[in-house]
C-alpha cells in the first residue's frame, strides 16, 4: 500500500504484536535507548508480528505486496539511469524524487514485512541500497537549492528517507547514513522554522511532521540533543510555546476551543491538515514514551480534547466530511473515507497512551465507525500496522460499539456547521473575510469556486457514497447544493505554483446554537466577479432544515440559480422522484418546471418541500467527467480516465436581473414520500419572515423560534437591537436562549422576548436578563469571535 502525501496510514501495531520480524534486525542493546527506539520506528512502520492466515492480515499483506511487486517490476536498475521509474522522471526534480522516496519506503516495508515476495531478500536489499545513493547522487543533497514546492524538500522527501532507513538501518554503511542525516539536516535543520523562508514559523500539522523528521534523524544519528529538539519542537519550546500543538489558538493555525481547526491561516483543515497534526504529534509521544526524551508537556491535554471537539462531529460512519477537506476533495486517491480512515487510525494511535477516560471512549467510537461503514471497508484502507490496532478493539467484546453521535455543532471559528441527527447529517459550508470559501495550488481543486457559498453536504447512513463515488469528478461545479449561483463561466483555479486562497468581503457567516440540539446559521453571499448578492440562513431542527434566501439582486444579465439538491445518483441510479405523490421519468435528460409543485421525494434519500410557492426545476442527467479535470498535481493529480454517475439536481432560477428575489425550502432528510407529504400539508414550520432585515422561523411543535437579523428588526414579537442569531425555545419546564453576532461586528445587542419571564434561571458571564412582561435579553458579544451566549429562564 503506497503511503500517500501527507498521510502515514502504517502506525504502530497493538502492544501484542510487538514481536521481532522473521527478518533479523541489528543486534541490540536492550539498554540502548536509541535501538529501543529505533525499533519502536520500525514497528509503526511494519506492525510487528500477525497470524498471515487471518483474512485481514492476508488482504492487507496482499496489498502491500501487490504494489511493491509492481514498483519493483518496472525500477530501473540500469547504470545510465535517469529515473528510478519511467513515470517518475527526471530523478532531480523534487516532485519526482519525493514520490520515489515513498515507493521505496514502500518497497522497504515489504523488505521488512513476512508474506511479500521481496521479503527478506538480499537482492532487493542491495537494491534498495543502490536506489537511496542514486536519488542522494541526482537529487537530494546538501548542495542543492530548493525549487518548486518546498513541501518536497522540507517534509515528503525526508519523512519517507529516514523511514526507509529505519527499516534499512541493519545494512546501511555508515557513510551512506551520514549523508543522508546530513541531507535532512541541511532542509529540515529544525521543527521550528521553515527552511526555504527562515522568517516563517511552523504551526499546526507543518510543525508536527517536521518534528518527526527530525526525531527521527536524531535517533538514526544518536544525537539526543536533535532528538530532545523534535520533542520540543512539538511545544514550541524556542519561541515560548507561541506555535505549540499543545494550546488552543484564536486566530491563525491550529485547533480552536469551538472545535475549529484552521490552517493556511484561513482555510477549515481539519479533515486533512488536522488530522496530519493528530497523527504525527501522536506518533511522536508514543515513539519517545518512556524513554529519557518522553513528552512531559501537561497541555497534551489539548490533543486529546480535539478528538472529541474536533474530529468526533466531522466524522460520519468512518467518511471524513468534505466540508473540512479543502483541497484534498479533488484527490481521487484520497477520498472521504481514505481521510476518515486516516482519522480513525490516528485516533486509535493516540488511545494507546491516552488516559483511560479517553482512550475508552475513543475505542469505542472507532469500533462503532469501522462496524457502520461496509461501502469502503476501513479493514481494506489501512496496511499492517492501523489494523493490528483495530482488530484489537474489533475482537473486544468488553469495548462497546458507539452510536453516531447527535447534536449541532457550530464551529464559529471556521465558519462551519455539522447538524447531526440518529439516521443522518449535515455538514455546511461558509465562508467570509475571515475563512476561505476555497483553497487551490499545485494544480489542486481546479473547480472549487462555490464550495464555500453555503454548500450543504447531506450524509446518510444508507448511502455512504455519495461523496465517494466519483462526485467531484462528475458534479456539475456550477450547482452545487445550497448555493446559490451566478452562472457566469469560470476558469480553472489553481494551476500555477503554490496554494492560494480567495476570501470574500462579507462579515457575517456562521450562527448559534441552542441546547445543543438546535441551530440556525447565516451568511451574506457577496459572489466573485458578480453582482449578485444575497441574504442566505438556514434552521436546523430535528427532522428538518429550512433554508431561506431574501435579498438575491444581481445586474450583470446572466441567470442567477439557487441549488436546493444535486445528488449523485451513482451508477445506472434509477431511485424514484415524487412530485406531489406523482412519479417522474427516471430517464436521463429528463427535465422539468415544476410551477406550483409543494413537494418532491427522492427514493433513498428523503423530502423536499417549497416554501414559498416558487417554481422548483428538476433535472435528471447522466455527467461524465475525470479526475484530471480537477486535479493536475504533480504528486496528486488524477487520471484521464472517464467517471460517468447519473444526478438529480432541483433548483430555482431567479432571472438573468433578481431584485429582492428569495426562496424558501425545506429538506427533510430520511423521510418517506408519505411522511413528506404529510409535512407539506401540516407545516410544522411556519416562516415568520424572509426579507433583507430577518429571517425567521417558528417549529410550534418544538417551542422553538429561531431568527436571523440582519439589521435591528423584529419577527413575530421577537426583537433584535442590532445583526444577531437568536434562537428561543419555551417549554413548560422554561425558556433557553441562544444569541450570537455571526458577523462580529457589533459589542452588544439586546433581544427583547414576546412573552413574560419572571426568573433568571442561568446566564453566561455574557449574558444580563431583565425579567418582565417583555424581558430583555442583553449580551456582550464584543470579542467572542461568533460563538453563542445563553440563558435559561423561567
Amino acid at each position: 500500500m503506497d503511503l500517500t502525501r501527507r498521510q502515514t496510514l502504517a502506525l504502530a501495531g497493538s502492544t501484542a504484536l510487538t514481536a521481532a520480524l522473521a527478518v533479523p534486525a541489528a543486534a541490540d542493546d536492550a539498554g540502548d535507548p536509541y535501538d529501543i527506539l529505533l525499533a519502536r520506528a520500525e514497528l509503526q512502520l511494519t506492525g510487528g508480528a500477525f497470524d498471515p492466515a487471518d483474512p485481514d492480515f492476508a488482504a492487507a499483506v496482499g496489498a502491500l505486496d501487490a504494489q511493491a511487486d509492481a514498483w519493483w517490476q518496472s525500477l530501473d536498475t540500469s547504470a545510465g539511469r535517469i529515473a528510478l521509474w519511467a513515470d517518475l522522471s527526471p530523478a532531480s526534480d523534487p516532485a519526482v524524487f519525493g514520490q520515489s522516496y515513498q515507493r521505496l519506503r514502500t518497497l522497504a516495508v515489504a523488505w521488512r514485512t513476512p508474506g511479500t515476495r521481496l521479503h527478506g531478500s538480499a537482492e532487493a536489499a542491495a537494491v534498495l541500497l543502490e536506489a537511496l545513493r542514486f536519488l542522494h547522487a541526482v537529487g537530494y543533497h546538501p548542495a542543492r537549492s530548493e525549487t518548486g514546492n518546498w513541501w518536497f524538500w522540507e517534509i515528503g522527501s525526508p519523512r519517507a528517507l529516514m523511514d526507509t532507513c529505519v527499516l534499512l538501518r541493519s545494512l546501511l554503511p555508515a557513510e551512506d547514513l551520514a549523508a543522508y542525516v546530513a541531507t535532512v539536516a541541511r532542509f529540515v535543520p529544525n521543527p521550528d522554522r521553515r527552511t526555504n523562508s527562515p522568517s516563517l514559523s511552523e504551526t499546526g500539522a507543518n510543525r508536527a511532521d517536521k518534528a518527526v523528521i527530525v526525531a527521527l534523524r536524531g535517533l538514526l544519528a544518536r544525537d539526543a540533543a536533535v532528538v530532545a529538539l523534535a520533542r520540543d519542537g512539538l511545544s514550541d519550546v524556542r519561541d515560548a510555546g507561541r506555535n505549540s500543538l499543545f494550546k488552543y489558538v484564536t486566530s491563525g493555525d491550529g485547533f480552536y476551543p469551538d472545535g475549529s481547526f484552521v490552517q493556511h491561516s484561513y482555510v477549515a483543515y481539519t479533515g486533512t491538515y488536522g488530522s496530519v497534526l493528530l497523527g504525527a504529534a501522536g506518533a511522536l509521544i508514543a515513539l519517545l514514551a518512556d524513554s529519557e526524551w518522553a513528552v512531559t508537556d501537561p497541555a497534551v491535554s489539548v490533543l486529546y480534547e480535539a478528538v472529541d471537539r474536533s474530529f468526533a462531529p466531522v466524522v460520519f460512519d468512518g467518511l471524513m466530511m468534505d466540508a473540512v477537506r479543502g483541497r484534498a476533495v479533488s484527490r481521487e486517491r484520497a477520498g472521504d473515507h481514505d481521510d476518515g480512515a486516516a482519522a480513525v487510525t490516528y485516533i486509535l494511535q493516540l488511545a494507546a497512551g491516552a488516559p483511560a477516560p479517553y482512550a475508552e471512549r475513543w475505542r469505542a467510537l472507532a469500533k462503532g465507525w469501522i462496524l457502520r461503514n461496509t461501502v469502503t471497508p476501513y479493514t481494506g484502507l489501512v496496511g499492517i500496522p492501523a489494523l493490528a490496532r483495530a482488530r484489537a478493539v474489533l475482537d473486544d467484546p468488553a469495548v462497546p460499539a458507539a452510536g453516531r453521535r447527535t447534536g449541532h455543532f457550530a464551529f464559529a471559528d471556521m465558519d462551519r456547521t455539522v447538524h447531526r441527527r440518529p439516521t443522518w447529517a449535515l455538514a455546511l459550508s461558509l465562508s467570509s473575510r475571515r475563512i476561505a470559501a476555497y483553497e487551490a495550488g499545485n494544480g489542486e481543486n481546479l473547480h472549487g469556486w462555490y464550495t464555500g457559498d453555503g454548500m450543504t453536504y447531506l450524509y446518510d447512513g444508507d448511502d455512504l457514497g455519495q461523496f465517494g463515488d466519483g462526485f467531484w469528478a462528475t458534479v456539475d461545479p456550477y450547482r452545487l447544493p445550497g448555493t446559490t449561483v451566478d452562472t457566469r463561466p469560470r476558469t480553472d483555479l489553481g494551476t500555477g505554483g503554490g496554494t492560494s486562497t480567495y476570501r470574500p468581503a462579507n462579515a457575517v457567516a456562521g450562527g448559534a446554537v441552542l441546547d445543543g440540539r438546535y441551530g440556525a446559521a447565516a451568511m451574506e453571499l457577496v459572489a466573485a466577479g458578480s453582482t449578485l448578492r444575497a441574504r442566505k440562513s438556514w434552521f436546523f431542527l430535528d427532522n428538518a432544515v429550512i433554508a431561506l434566501g431574501a435579498g438575491i439582486t444581481a445586474s450583470d444579465g446572466r441567470t442567477i440559480e439557487t441549488v436546493v439538491e444535486n445528488r449523485n445518483l451513482h451508477a445506472g441510479g434509477t431511485p424514484a422522484f415524487l412530485v406531489d405523490g406523482s412519479p417522474q421519468p427516471v430517464a436521463d435528460g429528463w427535465s422539468a418546471e415544476l410551477t406550483g409543485a409543494r413537494w418532491a421525494h427522492l427514493e433513498g434519500t428523503g423530502g423536499y418541500v417549497v416554501l414559498d410557492g416558487a417554481a422548483l426545476r428538476a433535472l435528471r442527467e447522466e455527467r461524465t467527467g475525470t479526475w484530471r479535470a480537477v486535479n493536475t498535481g504533480a504528486d496528486t493529480g488524477g487520471s484521464t480516465t472517464p467517471v460517468t454517475r447519473r444526478y438529480l439536481t432541483l433548483w430555482f432560477d431567479h432571472g438573468t436581473a433578481p431584485s429582492a428575489a428569495t426562496y424558501a425550502y425545506a429538506l427533510l432528510p430520511g423521510a418517506t414520500g408519505a411522511l413528506t407529504e404529510a409535512w407539506s400539508d401540516s407545516r410544522p414550520v411556519r416562516v415568520l419572515a424572509n426579507d433583507a432585515v430577518v429571517q425567521a422561523v417558528e417549529a410550534r411543535r418544538d417551542g422553538l423560534t429561531a431568527a436571523h437579523f440582519w439589521s435591528a428588526g423584529s419577527a413575530a414579537g421577537l426583537t433584535a437591537s442590532a445583526p444577531c442569531t437568536v434562537l428561543v425555545r419555551r417549554r413548560d419546564e422554561g425558556v433557553s436562549v441562544s444569541v450570537a453576532d455571526s458577523g462580529r461586528t457589533v459589542d452588544t445587542v439586546t433581544v427583547e422576548l414576546p412573552f413574560p419571564v419572571e426568573t433568571v434561571v442561568r446566564t453566561d458571564a455574557t449574558v444580563s436578563v431583565t425579567p418582565g412582561r417583555r424581558p430583555q435579553v442583553t449580551v456582550r458579544t464584543g470579542g467572542s469571535r461568533g460563538h453563542s451566549h445563553t440563558a435559561e429562564l423561567a
